[in-house]
């Protein structure tokens, strides 16, 4: 397989592509069934079978399941959620980037999860309050969002990798190009050790 980015360029290009609302982009979720050379094969969750092309402009990222205390002030995240009757916002997921990643999907933008009108704000985390859970302000350019955290949503890190996390029964989220006739990975967050990304 050709070399796959990673490092520094990677945080310098997931900023203006993976998780930017400016490029719109499709996301596949499922499970690594195979990887040969360029190609991976992904089980999606409605059961059929995804081909999956790999560039060597694929950025590869690695999620470890991870502890809601690992989140500090100026930690910088992104937060699926769903929006509450007062105005705030209820977390459906929180993943911690790697400080490599920091300004990646900077933002509040809809998002795609099960449901229907979720949103996700990536940012940098302006406080935390801990009382029933936890309430976050989330800074991003230009705005902010509070977000209700409850103690029981799946919290993930994720940092750069290489190839060597596409394994057979990874979980694995996809992002390629909208309206493609073909599924060519722009970036791709692989799970180790059973995490599931839960982006």
């Amino acid at each position: 397989m050709k070399k796959i980015m990673t490092g520094l360029a990677l945080a310098a290009s997931l900023s203006s592509a993976a998780w930017a609302q400016e490029a719109p982009m499709t996301i596949t979720r499922g499970t690594i069934g195979s990887v040969t050379g360029q190609m991976l094969e992904a089980k999606a969750r409605n059961g059929q079978t995804v081909p999956v092309a790999l560039t060597d402009k694929t950025r590869v990222l690695v999620a470890e399941n991870a502890s809601i205390t690992d989140v500090k002030p100026n930690s910088y995240v992104g937060i699926a959620a769903a929006p509450q009757p007062d105005g705030t916002l209820k977390a459906l997921e929180v993943t911690i980037f790697d400080e490599r990643l920091r300004g990646s999907g900077d933002g509040h933008y809809g998002w795609d999860l099960p449901g229907g009108g979720t949103t996700m704000t990536n940012g940098a985390v302006g406080s935390v309050q801990t009382t029933s859970g936890r309430t976050m302000v989330i800074d991003y350019k230009g705005g902010s969002k509070t977000v209700v955290v409850p103690d029981d949503v799946p919290v993930v890190t994720i940092k750069p990798a290489d190839s060597t996390v596409l394994k057979p029964g990874a979980r694995v989220v996809v992002f390629s190009p909208k309206g493609a006739a073909s599924v060519t990975a722009d970036a791709l967050v692989a799970g180790a050790n059973g995490t599931v990304p839960p982006m």
